[in-house]
């Protein structure tokens, strides 16, 4: 999962905005190398879920709205000529983080 997030946040490094996603998408890298090697505090996955739900409400809005127009493709081509297309998949990428921040969350929590 660590290495996984580490090419998500490598492919973000020429987006528009590339600081805030390379940033959640190295955190979720971080966390789940973390919990390789070590038990991670609940704490640190809960805050990235919280982060999570926080983007991911600021965002629903524009989902709303893709879904409204009949959920066109997102996946026409790689630059997103629409604005619904960009905020789609920024929604889509965070629903990503937040899952995989919650299976964290849940893992940091079990005895081992």
């Amino acid at each position: 999962m660590g290495l996984l997030f580490l090419l998500f946040a490598y492919f973000q490094i020429n987006d528009p905005d590339p600081l805030a996603w390379v940033a959640i998408y190295t955190a979720v890298a971080i966390v789940a190398i973390w919990a390789m090697f070590a038990k991670v505090p609940q704490l640190v996955p809960l805050a990235g879920i919280v982060v999570c739900i926080v983007w991911t409400i600021a965002l629903l809005p524009e989902f709303i709205n893709w879904l409204q127009m009949g959920a066109p493709s997102i996946t026409t081509a790689m630059k997103a000529e629409e604005p619904h297309i960009e905020y789609t998949r920024e929604f889509l990428g965070l629903l990503i983080c937040g899952i995989s921040f919650t299976f964290l969350y849940f893992q940091s929590g079990k005895e081992t």
